[in-house]
């Protein structure tokens, strides 16, 4: 029996990866991530930079912020290896690292092109961006090369 072109092309379809729960709180970060821009909220009023986004400043109160752009250096603060559940949009094994951005607020993001082997507390790491389709971008972070440190 032959394969036709619309069977090869199911295979290659691969299932959505799960929605975050955005909300009117971190919107402005989804929408910057889809432009390849990662956004670090920051008091209006004392500057405190904060991840993940909030409506309130946990150091003041204030309910005034604004936004920087990180320069996407960041340095590997821990990671866990999460082997299941699977599921079919991610690629195993699947290592998430809590990231540490150089602006020192921290995030979780997947980390790639790298063996969980030679992973490393202190590591430097550089942005990436993973399109998982029209409608979500994500930060990854990979091992720093010499010159982006």
């Amino acid at each position: 029996m032959n394969q036709d072109s619309s069977d090869s092309a199911d295979a290659e379809i691969r299932e959505l990866r799960p929605r975050p729960a955005i909300n009117l709180d971190n919107q402005f970060w989804f929408d910057a991530a889809r432009r390849h821009q990662l956004l670090v909220q920051r008091c209006a009023a004392c500057r405190t930079l904060r991840h993940p986004p909030g409506p309130q400043c946990p150091r003041c109160q204030s309910f005034d912020w604004d936004a920087v752009q990180a320069t996407g250096r960041a340095t590997l603060y821990s990671w866990v290896v999460a082997h299941h559940p699977r599921h079919p949009a991610f690629d195993y094994p699947l290592i998430v690292g809590l990231v540490e951005l150089d602006e020192g607020t921290r995030l979780i993001a997947n980390l790639a092109d790298v063996a969980v082997a030679d992973l490393e507390i202190g590591m430097p790491l550089t942005l990436g961006w993973f399109d998982a389709d029209s409608e979500l971008s994500l930060p990854v972070f990979s091992p720093a090369t010499i010159e982006e440190r």
